[in-house]
C-alpha cells in the first residue's frame, strides 16, 4: 500500500486495466503550460507519496504520448525515493516540431512499483567470467 496525499482536486493514480502494470498520474495545474519543440518542464501533479521502505515509485512515459505527439518523461524512468516526501512533479520534454500544450488534469505519465533489495558493494579484484564477458552497446545482436 502506498498512502498519498492529494491536493483538493488532484487526481488519483489510477491503472486504466486490469492487467496495466502502471498507473496514470495527471497534471495538476492553475493554467496550461505549453512546451515548445524541444523545452521541457517539470509538472506538478498535486500528489505526495509515503512510498513503504524497500521500495521505489518509478515514473515513465505513457506511449500514446510518445507515439502521438513525441512528448515523453526526460529522465525516463524517474525515481521517487521511499524517504522522499515533496510533490510528484514529472519532467516532461517536447521531442516534436510544434507547440504541446498541458492541461489540468491531463495523463501525463504513468507510475510502477517497484522493490528495491538493498545489496552490499565490495572491492574485488577480478569478476567471474561469462559468456558476454565485456561486450555491450548491441554486442549480443551481431
Amino acid at each position: 500500500m502506498i498512502r498519498i496525499k492529494a491536493e483538493k482536486g488532484a487526481v488519483m493514480p489510477r491503472y486504466a486495466t486490469e492487467g496495466a502494470a502502471g498507473a496514470d498520474i495527471s497534471a495538476f495545474l492553475d493554467a496550461p503550460v505549453t512546451l515548445r519543440p524541444g523545452e521541457y518542464k517539470a509538472i506538478p501533479t498535486g500528489l505526495y507519496m509515503e512510498i513503504p521502505v524497500g521500495y521505489e515509485v518509478q515514473v515513465r512515459p505513457r506511449s500514446g504520448l510518445a507515439l502521438k505527439h513525441g512528448i515523453t518523461v526526460l529522465n525516463a524512468p524517474g525515481t521517487i525515493d521511499s524517504d522522499y516526501r515533496g510533490e510528484v512533479r514529472v519532467i516532461l520534454i517536447n521531442h516534436s516540431d510544434v507547440p504541446f500544450v498541458v492541461s489540468n488534469g491531463d495523463r501525463i505519465a504513468q507510475i510502477v512499483v517497484q522493490a528495491t533489495p538493498r545489496l552490499d558493494f565490495v572491492s574485488a579484484e577480478d569478476l567471474s567470467g561469462t559468456e558476454r564477458g565485456e561486450g555491450g552497446f548491441g554486442s549480443t545482436g551481431v
